[in-house]
């Protein structure tokens, strides 16, 4: 698009000062401005200025919220006929090509003390590999075992992807066939300032942030994702988020459990460690399963216990979905993701009238953002699976504390010792164990392999 016919939509829709500096901007900052603005649905951010911005949307809970029904982690013994189809049809869809795994990845290390992509921080108890050896060790294993190369997606975002793309070359894939991964960036949206108009950080530059992980499902069909996955026979994909390295990528019970009971969209959940933890919560809300943030749902009912004193509302949401390709073809229908957006009030550094730089000390600005989870309403037949957290969810999210490096490595060595016990192996307190996902993606696997007698206290034991 030309310049004149951005101004002429821009003014249109009344946010000709997005241009303001246009005529003292040098070749490289018009073609910055210019094409962050090309890259805009501007129809849209018109639409979003009179719902979500000027307007604070009220926020109306559900008449009626019931906890979510969810599928145990061990089968009932009726159910236990179908686990085992459902882990048979998971390995059927795998040697078929039929799955493909999905890493969102769009995020920076920053909280962790780290300058640059969060998927490069090392992670692991003995090794330290970074979170993205952790993955792509995991597909390589199990593309191994059903024969088949598993397609692997990564959304970066404008801020790490140059960086991410260097990092996973500088490193040789870590051995993963680099034609079976497919790069993209997530999609950004503008910051706008409590009138309406669309903040600049710079004269040259709108301010800019990525427009949640709900996004990225949009960001699937602009980038031609989706496009390459109907090209490689791709049917379902299995969603996950860099922060965890502890996600199992690749769950054939889980994927075959969604693909028979007809799912378009399956989550995973974990007894939440107590009633204001902060994540999701699946609900049952006027009868439909949906996810209600921890910031939304009353205490009332967070708090809410049964008969033997257990949480009601306990199914917690750890962002690890499995998707039928053909319902993200269906979000997208009409050129736009049709999900919610979410507003948020935050301070945002930006120019001022006169160019110059404003640091607010109090929020200024409207930020925009899409959930994933909020695809779940949409889905037929959609459905949550229980996991265990100690198997599959310690994230680093914090520099210390909850969530940190710290734990997440305290946590894998659990597993791993846990893995190691159940296998028959003498491990004492006090040993570290790290176990290669090229040796065993989890426990079971572990059957076969030559494995030690015992592990001594204060012993480093690598498995690969």
């Amino acid at each position: 698009m030309e310049i004149k016919a951005i101004r002429d939509k821009l003014q249109s829709i009344g946010q000709g000062s997005a241009l303001r500096f246009w005529d003292r901007l040098d070749e490289a900052g018009r073609g910055r401005l210019g094409r962050q603005l090309q890259l805009l649905d501007l129809t849209s951010i018109a639409q979003l200025v009179q719902t979500q911005v000027k307007t604070k949307p009220k926020l109306e809970l559900p008449r009626e919220i019931q906890p979510a029904r969810a599928y145990p982690r061990d089968p009932k013994p009726e159910d236990r006929a179908l686990y085992r189809q459902a882990e048979q049809r998971g390995m059927e869809l795998l040697r078929g090509g039929k799955v493909g795994a999905f890493l969102v990845a769009g995020g920076q290390g920053t909280r962790l003390g780290y300058d640059g992509p969060k998927g490069e921080f090392p992670v692991t108890p003995i090794r330290n590999k970074p979170l993205f050896q952790v993955f792509a060790e995991q597909l390589a294993a199990w593309s191994q075992l059903v024969g088949k190369t598993i397609p692997w997606y990564i959304m970066t975002s404008d801020i790490n992807d140059g960086p991410t793309r260097a990092f996973f070359q500088k490193h040789g894939h870590f051995g993963y066939d680099s034609s079976a991964i497919f790069f993209f960036q997530q999609g950004m949206m503008p910051a706008f300032a409590a009138d309406g108009q669309m903040l600049l950080a710079e004269e040259s530059s709108l301010a800019l942030s990525p427009d949640g992980h709900g996004g990225s499902l949009g960001a699937l069909a602009r980038s031609g994702a989706l496009a390459d996955m109907k090209r490689r026979g791709i049917e379902q994909l299995s969603y996950f988020q860099v922060d965890n390295p502890m996600v199992q990528c690749i769950d054939p019970l889980f994927l075959g459990l969604h693909d028979l009971v007809g799912s378009e969209m399956s989550s995973k959940t974990i007894p939440k460690a107590d009633a204001l933890e902060k994540v999701g919560n699946f609900v049952l809300a006027d009868g439909v399963l949906q996810v209600i943030e921890y910031s939304d749902l009353p205490e009332s009912l967070a708090k809410q216990t049964d008969e033997q004193g257990k949480l009601r509302f306990n199914a917690g949401s750890i962002a690890i979905h499995a998707l039928k390709v053909g319902f993200i073809e269906r979000l997208n229908e009409g050129g736009r993701l049709n999900l919610p957006w979410h507003r948020a009030e935050k301070k945002v550094p930006y120019v001022d009238q006169e160019g110059r730089t404003i640091k607010p000390d109090k929020p200024n600005a409207i930020k925009l953002e899409q959930f994933v989870f909020d695809a779940i309403p949409l889905a037929n037949n959609p459905m949550v699976y229980t996991t265990e957290r100690s198997e599959e969810f310690s994230p680093v999210k914090n520099a210390d504390g909850n969530d940190s490096p710290h734990t997440s490595r305290r946590d894998q060595v659990l597993r791993a010792i846990r893995w190691l016990k159940e296998a028959g192996v003498e491990v004492q307190e006090g040993a570290m164990v790290e176990i290669s996902p090229s040796f065993a993606v989890r426990a079971d696997r572990l059957a076969g392999r030559t494995l030690p007698r015992r592990i001594v206290a204060g012993e480093s034991v690598y498995l690969e």
